[in-house]
């Protein structure tokens, strides 16, 4: 994941701030871990699963350089990572250090979005493996869940931005009857329990970001 520089306090994101609620809960359901990164590379906030993964409180996260967790420091540097946020979306692998000092390598895919007036950067951890280099499970989109259509997977990205239903159905100019069956159709393909929960499953199976 991406990292560098020293700590600083940086207040955290709540959807009274701008960001959509239903992102939020999402945001705080996934089992995939989750971390919120400002333009400066330091952690805004950490989900459940990111704390469990690396072993550390939210309270430590919180402020610090995304290199403080990251072996050997920054993944890029400074112009490389300017080249990451000006594309919207990127991808890669990282060793991240417990806090017990064990190593737990990372595949990872981020993506940007601008929160009231400020660009963040959402870094979603797709498979880790502790043992160094070697993934128990290698990614395969023959494997897990079965997968939206472009359409399905645009519905629910549209939804994740807080976007209500006859909102999506303008931007997209279908139907609103239509929305709800996409909404329907991805929910029953991720075996999703709720529209937030839908949004949370199909950010771990990086379907929203390969939908971009």
């Amino acid at each position: 994941m991406p990292g560098g520089g020293s700590s600083v306090t940086v207040p955290r994101v709540s959807p009274g701030d701008g960001w959509p609620g239903l992102f939020e809960s999402a945001f705080r359901q996934s089992r995939n871990a989750m971390v919120l990164l400002d333009e400066r590379r330091r952690i805004v906030d950490v989900n459940a699963a990111m704390v469990g993964l690396l072993g550390h409180s939210r309270a430590w996260l919180v402020g610090r350089q995304m290199a403080a967790v990251v072996v050997d420091g920054p993944l890029v540097t400074e112009p490389e990572w300017q080249s990451w946020l000006a594309a919207g979306r990127f991808a890669g692998e990282a060793t991240m250090l417990h806090a017990d000092g064990r190593e737990v390598t990372v595949q990872w895919g981020a993506t940007t979005e601008v929160v009231t007036g400020r660009r963040l950067v959402l870094v979603v951890a797709l498979h880790t493996s502790r043992w160094g280099p070697r993934f128990r499970r290698m990614p395969d989109e023959r494997s897990g869940p079965r997968g939206l259509s472009t359409r399905e997977a645009e519905v629910v990205r549209l939804v994740a931005l807080g976007q209500t239903g006859p909102e999506i159905a303008d931007d997209l100019g279908i139907a609103h009857d239509t929305v709800r069956t996409h909404v329907r159709n991805a929910m029953d393909k991720l075996g999703a329990r709720s529209r937030a929960h839908l949004v949370a499953k199909a950010f771990g199976e990086e379907l929203l970001m390969r939908s971009g």
